[in-house]
């Protein structure tokens, strides 16, 4: 298991990666990256990037191919064809893992009594999930590729209002591994987006660790006294911060993770930390911004490393 960062797909992002001391990536914007879909002649890339992430002693330890919504109309055919071209080059370049949204079919329908549209439960759509999903899954494990659906659910504050990505909750997890024999299907996990929803992530593994291909290491924090006082969905009762500045439990989180089986690493979500993020300047702060946001990846990865035994520094590796 080793720390690493999420990270763009050009070779100054793993410059940025190793300048930081990180052994692993995510390799992020596949979707319009050099070897995305818009590319026939994708495999010079893929190839050089891989080298180059390897000569850097970075493993890419998944695709992050399509972060939208693959079951909205006008994105299917576009998304599919992103995963096609994301399981070829995993394949191709020695990826397990490739990572996105598995989207939602959204619909509404008039309700005469209360006068008022609403939404129809994603439950009634998991057929056109399944119709989208199991065939690029057949095509992963043909290839020996594995599909992580991340579990952000895509609504207002962080909670699951309404919005675009139907494995939101834990409960969909369970209907679509019920409902689908592809054992190749499964989940790109992060505590945070449990804590904004007051699940226990270390529960939550215990539960579906078998089906945790990878993981984004992001935390978050609930402010208890604006909660007690606005309730769950005011601005700043659930906020997304770097790994040792919210309330998950690495410890724990990392040893239910390796008693699961887990075979991949931990790499850090930046961005989202309210206070250590990049800013836009102002009249007293203008590298600030990039500074805290470099300073809270390097306290998130210091507070990893506690629980992963020899994976501190590339100059101090183990196993």
């Amino acid at each position: 298991m080793r720390i690493g960062v999420l990270a763009g797909g050009s070779i100054e992002d793993l410059d940025w990666a190793k300048c930081l001391d990180f052994r692993c990536i995510e390799w992020m914007q596949f979707h319009s990256g050099l070897a995305g879909p818009g590319h026939k002649d994708w495999k010079p890339f893929a190839e050089q990037y891989a080298a180059e992430a390897k000569a850097r002693d970075l493993r890419i330890s998944a695709i992050g191919a399509y972060y939208q919504n693959p079951l909205d109309p006008k994105q299917t055919e576009f998304a599919g064809a992103t995963f096609r071209r994301a399981i070829e080059v995993a394949a191709h370049v020695g990826v397990k893992t490739v990572a996105g949204f598995a989207g939602a079919v959204i619909e509404t329908e008039w309700n005469e009594r209360g006068g008022q549209m609403v939404y129809k439960p994603f439950e009634d759509y998991m057929p056109q999930v399944l119709a989208f999903w199991e065939s690029l899954a057949r095509l992963a494990a043909d290839k020996g590729v594995r599909i992580a659906f991340e579990h952000c659910p895509q609504g207002a504050y962080h909670l699951p209002v309404m919005h675009y990505n139907i494995l939101g909750q834990p409960a969909m997890w369970e209907r679509l591994f019920n409902a689908t024999k592809c054992e190749n299907i499964g989940i790109e996990w992060d505590a945070s987006h449990l804590i904004c929803q007051f699940i226990d992530p270390v529960a939550n593994i215990h539960r579906f660790g078998r089906r945790i291909f990878h993981v984004h290491a992001k935390d978050a924090y609930i402010n208890r006294r604006l909660l007690e006082i606005y309730g769950p969905c005011h601005p700043g009762v659930a906020e997304h911060r770097f790994p040792g500045f919210g309330q998950a439990n690495w410890g724990e989180i990392v040893h239910a993770l390796v008693r699961a089986g887990y075979d991949s690493d931990l790499n850090i979500e930046g961005w989202h930390d309210p206070v250590f993020r990049d800013h836009p300047p102002n009249e007293t702060q203008s590298l600030a911004g990039k500074q805290l946001e470099d300073a809270g990846l390097l306290v998130a990865k210091r507070t990893l490393e506690q629980f992963v035994t020899g994976e501190g520094s590339s100059k101090n590796k183990a196993i």
